[in-house]
């Protein structure tokens, strides 16, 4: 066998082999992401069940109740019509899906259901430079401390009127919820946050990822907790 005879099968190796590594390196996988953030969505969620808890209308113990959102509007305003609706529900009301069951009609109202942001540079802040016949530079930010905040507000009210006669029954102020998140930089390599989105503690578990977390308690009529009832079984 001639020495390039020994050449040939090991060169059809070497490319059959090669072209089943790039074969291979050609697979990909598709990914998708929701349009908002798990943090903005908890934000608002946080600050509108703060402002439901603090929702301040005067409904007498078994009135029947009908909750009319039709002047509510916001975002993720089902979740805070339920919140507001739990609410009434703590405080004895009766809620009925009908107008025609209710002895009371309770309009809702949302003055605002968002996020706002600001932020606090000291340093130099990020700039455009003009350069002289070639447009501008864009100088990157050089912060010696940085904080950048973010927070969710929730102001709502709600008027209540007789079902019959439309008479005027109550009436609430404006009620507020807020929550933050909160990130600092400092000397470029020193960074911390603040929140009060999360049960506490959980946050500083999120490297570890946590399967669940619990915040709040849960109410039954009787006006025991459900862990304190489950624990008299």
């Amino acid at each position: 066998m001639t020495y390039a005879a020994q050449r040939f099968p090991l060169a059809a190796v070497a490319l059959f082999s090669a072209g089943a590594f790039l074969l291979v390196a050609c697979t990909t996988e598709k990914r998708s992401a929701p349009s908002r953030t798990a943090t903005e969505q908890l934000m608002i969620s946080a600050a509108a069940d703060r402002a439901a808890q603090n929702l301040s209308v005067d409904i007498p113990v078994g009135t029947k109740v009908f909750v009319d959102p039709a002047y509510f509007e916001g975002i993720d305003s089902k979740y805070a019509i339920g919140a507001i609706r739990d609410r009434l529900l703590r405080r004895g009301a009766n809620l009925v899906e009908k107008r025609e069951q209710a002895d009371m009609v309770l309009e809702l109202r949302a003055g605002a259901l968002s996020v706002d942001e600001n932020s606090m540079v000291v340093g130099i802040p990020q700039m455009k430079v003009p350069i002289p016949l070639a447009g501008s530079f864009a100088l990157p930010e050089i912060a010696l401390f940085k904080r950048d905040r973010r927070q969710g507000v929730a102001k709502f009210s709600a008027t209540g009127y007789d079902a019959e006669t439309g008479e005027l029954i109550t009436s609430s102020a404006s009620d507020f919820g807020f929550s933050q998140k909160t990130e600092y930089d400092a000397l470029f390599v020193i960074s911390w946050s603040s929140s009060d989105i999360m049960p506490e503690g959980t946050e500083a578990l999120l490297e570890d990822m946590p399967k669940s977390a619990h915040t709040g308690a849960a109410w039954n009529p009787k006006g025991r907790s459900a862990a304190k009832a489950r624990g008299k079984k």
